[in-house]
C-alpha cells in the first residue's frame, strides 16, 4: 500500500474547499437583493428578480458539465482559479454597469453563474479523492461553505454591515466581486489531486466483485464514463429526484423574504419594516445556518446508513415541510422553524447527490459525471423561483394576495414526496455493488 504523500497535507484541501465554497454561496444571498431591486431606480418585478436568479442557477449547472471535462484534462487547480476570476468579474461588471435588468441577467446570471459552475465541482471531486475513507463527511464539509456563505454575504449587505443601506446595490456587487475573485483564487492553490493509487494510512479500497474469486466471476463495471452513465435508468432516477428536491429549496431561497413579508403583515399584523426584518433573519440566519449544517449532518448520516436511505428520508421530510410552509409562514417563530427545516434538508442535496453519483457510477470520473447530474439543479432553479415569482405577480394583479403562494408550496411539496418514492425504488448499478 502506498504511504501518504508528502506533497500536500490533505487537511489543506478542506481549507481550500471551504474558502472557495463560501464565495460561491453568494448565489444563495440573492433574496437580500430582491426587495431592493423592486425599488427605484431599478423597479424590477418579482418575476424579473427571479429570472436573474434562475439564469445564474441554470448557467451554474450547465457550465459544471464543461468544467468537469476541463478538470479531467487540465487538473482542478486551473479550473477553480478561472472560476474565481470569472465569478469576480461578473459581480464587478454588475457593480459598474448593472443598472438595467438585462445587464444583471448577463453579469450576475450568465457570467457570475459561469464562475460558480467552473469552481464548484473542483472541491467535491478533489476532496473525495483525498478522503475515500470519509466520503460523506468530507463532501458535507466541502460544500458546507456554500450554505454558510449566504449567511455572511446577506448579513454584510444587511444587518451586520448595512452595505445596501449605505452604499446601494451596485456598489455592494462591486465589493463582493473583488472579494470573490481574491478568495476563490487563493483557495484554488490547494485544489490538487492526490498521486495515482493514493490511499490514507490504514484504509484499503474495496475490491470489485468477482476479482480474484475463481472462474465464472467476471469483473463488474466500476467506473462509468458520462456516455455510459447517461444510458442507465439510475441516472434518470437520481436526476429526477434532484430536480424535485432542489426546486423546493431554490424557490424558498429566492422568495422566502417576499413571502415572509406578505405573510407576517397579513397574519401577524407586523409593519412592513418589522416583517422585512423577521423574514430577513429567517433567510440570513436560520435558513443559511441550517443549509450549511445540513450538508455536514446528512453527509455524516450517509456514512452510517447509506446515501439511498438518507435521500429517501431527506426528500420525504422536505415534502412534508413544504406542504406546511404556507401555514407556518404567518408567525415569526414558526417561520424561523420552517426556514431551518427547509434549509437543513436542502443542504443535504449537495452532500448526498455527489455520494449517489460516486457510488453508482464510480469515483474516478466523478468530476465528469456529477456535472451531468447537477444539470438537474439548473432545471430546478428555473422551475421553482420563476414559478413562485410568476404566481406572486399574478396574485397581486388579481387581488388574491397571500393565497397566491399556496399553489407553489403544494407543487414543491408533492414533488419532494415523489422524489422520496423514486429514491426508494431505484436499484444499484454494478459500481454500487462493490462500494
Amino acid at each position: 500500500m502506498m504511504s501518504q504523500p508528502k506533497v500536500l497535507d490533505r487537511r489543506l484541501v478542506v481549507v481550500g474547499a471551504l474558502l472557495i465554497q463560501l464565495c460561491l454561496g453568494a448565489i444563495y444571498a440573492w433574496s437580500v437583493f430582491t426587495p431592493e431591486l423592486q425599488k427605484a431606480p431599478f423597479n424590477f418585478t418579482s418575476t424579473q428578480t427571479q429570472i436573474i436568479f434562475s439564469v445564474s442557477l441554470a448557467t451554474f449547472a450547465i457550465v459544471m458539465v464543461l468544467a468537469g471535462r476541463w478538470q479531467a484534462k487540465s487538473g482542478p487547480r486551473i479550473v477553480a482559479l478561472t472560476g474565481g476570476a470569472v465569478l469576480g468579474a461578473g459581480y464587478i461588471l454588475a457593480g459598474l454597469f448593472g443598472q438595467s435588468f438585462w445587464a444583471q441577467v448577463i453579469f450576475i446570471g450568465l457570467i457570475g453563474g459561469a464562475g460558480i459552475g467552473l469552481a464548484y465541482v473542483c472541491p467535491i471531486a478533489v476532496g473525495m479523492k483525498w478522503y475515500p475513507d470519509k466520503k460523506g463527511l468530507i463532501t458535507g464539509l466541502g460544500v458546507a461553505g456554500f450554505g454558510f456563505g449566504a449567511l455572511i454575504w446577506v448579513y454584510l449587505a444587511g444587518n451586520w454591515g448595512h452595505l445596501l443601506e449605505s452604499l446601494g446595490v451596485l456598489k455592494v456587487f462591486l465589493i463582493y466581486g473583488v472579494i470573490f475573485a481574491v478568495a476563490v483564487i487563493a483557495g484554488s492553490i490547494w485544489m490538487v489531486n492526490p498521486p495515482e493509487g493514493y490511499a490514507p494510512k490504514g484504509w484499503k479500497a474495496p475490491q470489485p466483485a468477482g476479482k480474484g474469486k475463481g472462474k465464472g466471476k467476471a469483473p463488474v463495471k466500476v467506473d462509468y464514463l458520462p456516455n455510459e452513465m447517461l444510458r442507465t435508468p439510475q441516472f434518470f432516477a437520481i436526476w429526477g429526484m434532484f430536480i424535485f428536491s432542489s426546486m423546493a429549496g431554490l424557490m424558498t431561497i429566492g422568495n422566502i423574504k417576499l413571502f415572509g413579508i406578505d405573510a407576517l403583515q397579513e397574519r401577524a399584523g407586523l409593519t412592513a419594516e418589522a416583517a422585512s426584518a423577521v423574514a430577513g433573519t429567517a433567510m440570513a440566519v436560520f435558513y443559511s445556518l441550517a443549509n450549511g449544517i445540513g450538508r455536514i449532518v446528512w453527509g455524516t448520516v450517509a456514512d452510517k446508513i447509506g446515501y439511498k436511505l438518507s435521500l429517501v428520508l431527506m426528500c420525504a421530510a422536505q415534502g412534508l415541510v413544504m406542504l406546511l410552509f404556507f401555514l407556518l409562514g404567518g408567525t415569526p417563530v414558526l417561520l424561523y422553524l420552517a426556514a431551518t427545516l427547509i434549509g437543513f434538508n436542502f443542504g443535504g442535496n449537495f452532500a448526498l447527490f455527489p455520494l449517489a453519483t460516486s457510488d453508482m457510477f464510480g469515483a474516478k470520473n466523478l468530476g465528469l459525471n456529477y456535472g451531468w447530474v447537477f444539470t438537474a439543479y439548473g432545471v430546478g432553479g428555473i422551475l421553482g423561483p420563476i414559478l413562485a415569482g410568476t404566481l406572486r405577480d399574478a396574485s397581486l394583479k388579481s387581488g388574491a394576495g397571500l393565497q397566491g403562494w399556496l399553489t407553489v408550496f403544494i407543487i414543491c411539496g408533492v414533488a419532494c414526496l415523489a422524489a422520496a418514492v423514486i429514491g426508494y425504488f431505484v436499484k444499484p448499478t454494478q459500481a454500487a455493488k462493490v462500494s
